[in-house]
C-alpha cells in the first residue's frame, strides 16, 4: 500500500554503522532503523543468537511456557525494579497494553470512563488508542472519531496537570515519554518526571512511561526514568530491545502488576522464542560490552562538537538531546535535508518539521561519530546560506 515515502535507495548488507545499496554503495547510518540497532548491524552475537534459535524452535504460542520468555522477563524486571512483563511485538502495542491497563484499572476502582492524562507533542504509535494518545494531529487526520478517555496537557508543564487533577476526578493515569523523540527531541526540565512521580503518588494514578525511544541503553542508562532516580508502575518498550528483530514490552509494577488476569490480554506472536532469545542477547552484550557508558560519553561529545561548529551559525537554534538522541533544532522546516544526507552517503532524519534528529548505533567508534557531526554540520552550513 501507499504508506511510505521511500527514499530511491534499497539496502542489502550492513555492518556496525555501515550500509550497503544494492550498486555496491557506502552509507554511514546515523539512523540505527530509527532507534532499534543499537548493536549495529549484523553484531556477530546477535546474530549467532538468532541463527542458534531459529534452528532449534521459532514459535510455540502463549498457550505454553516459554523458558526464554521466562528469562527475559527476569532480566528486564531486574534492570528496571518492575515486578512483571508482558511481550509484545512493537512499541504501539506495548503502549496499547498500558491503555488497556489503566482502564481496566479504572473500571476496576467504580470510575466509568478511565482517563488518561497524555502529553502535546507526544507519540505513542498509530493504533487507534495510540494515535489517540498521541498529541500530533498529522497522525490522527482522517481516522475520527477519536478514542474518549484522554485529557491532553503541554509537555513539561506541571501546573497544566495539577489543573486536570483539581477539575477531573475520572483520571487513573498519566502517560509520557521521559524525552520527546518524535516530537522533535523534547527533553524536560530535571525535576519533571519527579514531580510527575510526586503528583500520582497524591492521586493514586499510575505513572506510565514510554520508553519505547528512550529505553535499553538509548539514554546512557537501561531507562531513561534512572535519570531522575523514581520508578514508574509501567513501562513500555521496544524498538532497541530486540537489536531489529520485532518485539515490544509493557512491565509494570506494585498495583500495576496486579491488574490483568487470564483472558484480559493477549499477544500471538509476543514472546516467541525467536523475538525473546534476540532480545537477551541483545541485552547482554550490552552490559558485557560497557555500552551504556557508551552512549552516554558518544552523545555528549557529538553533542559537544555540534554546538562548538554551529556555535554563531544563523538559522541554528538549538543542540540538545539526551545520551545517543541527538536534536539539532533550525528556525526553518528541513527535511529536504534527508534527501541532501541520502546524496552525500549519510543516514539522518528530520522530525517535528525543524529539527535534524541522530540516533547512532551504540557500537559507533568516535571517529565514525566525527564524520556524522562534520558532515551534518556542513549540510546545515550549506541549507541554512543556501
Amino acid at each position: 500500500m501507499n504508506t511510505y515515502s521511500r527514499l530511491p535507495v534499497t539496502f542489502v548488507k550492513g555492518e556496525g554503522v555501515w550500509l550497503w545499496d544494492d550498486q555496491g554503495e557506502r552509507y554511514l547510518d546515523a539512523l540505527a532503523g530509527i532507534a532499534v540497532c543499537g548493536l549495529g548491524h549484523c553484531h556477530p552475537r546477535l546474530t549467532k543468537a538468532i541463527c542458534e534459535q531459529a534452528k532449534t524452535l521459532i514459535h510455540t504460542s502463549n498457550l505454553f511456557h516459554i523458558e526464554k520468555q521466562e528469562r527475559l522477563a527476569e532480566r528486564l524486571t531486574g534492570l528496571s525494579g518492575m515486578d512483571n512483563a508482558f511481550f509484545c511485538n512493537s512499541g504501539a502495542e506495548a503502549n496499547e497494553t498500558a491503555i488497556k491497563l489503566a482502564r481496566l484499572h479504572g473500571h476496576n476502582k467504580g470510575i466509568s470512563l478511565p482517563t488518561i492524562i497524555v502529553m502535546e507533542r507526544s507519540f505513542h504509535g498509530r493504533t487507534m488508542a495510540t494515535l489517540t494518545a498521541s498529541g500530533n494531529r498529522k497522525v490522527q487526520a482522517g481516522f475520527e472519531p477519536l478514542l474518549t478517555g484522554f485529557v491532553r496537557v503541554p509537555y513539561n508543564n506541571m501546573e497544566a496537570i495539577t489543573q486536570v487533577a483539581v477539575n477531573n476526578k475520572d483520571v487513573v493515569a498519566v502517560l509520557v515519554e521521559p524525552f520527546q523523540g518524535e516530537g522533535g527531541v523534547n527533553i524536560p526540565e530535571a525535576h519533571y518526571l519527579q514531580e510527575l512521580r510526586n503528583l500520582c503518588n497524591q492521586y493514586g494514578w499510575f505513572l506510565m512511561l514510554d520508553e519505547v525511544q528512550s529505553g535499553i541503553g538509548r539514554s546512557g542508562k537501561w531507562f531513561a526514568f534512572q535519570h531522575s532516580n523514581i520508578k514508574p508502575d509501567v513501562v513500555t518498550l521496544a524498538k532497541g530491545l530486540g537489536g531489529g528483530v520485532a518485539i515490544g514490552a509493557c512491565l509494570a509494577q506494585g498495583d500495576a502488576a496486579e491488574v490483568f488476569k487470564p483472558g484480559n490480554h493477549a499477544s500471538t506472536f509476543g514472546g516467541n522464542p525467536l523475538a525473546c532469545a534476540a532480545a537477551i542477547e541483545t541485552l547482554a552484550v550490552i552490559a558485557e560490552e560497557d555500552l551504556l557508558d557508551r552512549a552516554a560519553q558518544l552523545g555528549d561529545f557529538m553533542r559537544d562538537r555540534f554546538r562548538n561548529q554551529l556555535a554563531g551559525v544563523t538559522g541554528v537554534v538549538q543542540v540538545r538531546g539526551q545520551g545517543l538522541i541527538i536534536g539539532i533544532e533550525l528556525a526553518v522546516p528541513c527535511v529536504e535535508l534527508v534527501r541532501k544526507a541520502l546524496a552525500k552517503k549519510l543516514l539522518i532524519n528530520v522530525t517535528s518539521d525543524k529539527v535534524i534528529r541522530l540516533l547512532p548505533a551504540f557500537v559507533m567508534q568516535q571517529a565514525e561519530a566525527e564524520q556524522v557531526v562534520d558532515m551534518t554540520c556542513e549540510l546545515i552550513k550549506e541549507f541554512l546560506n543556501g
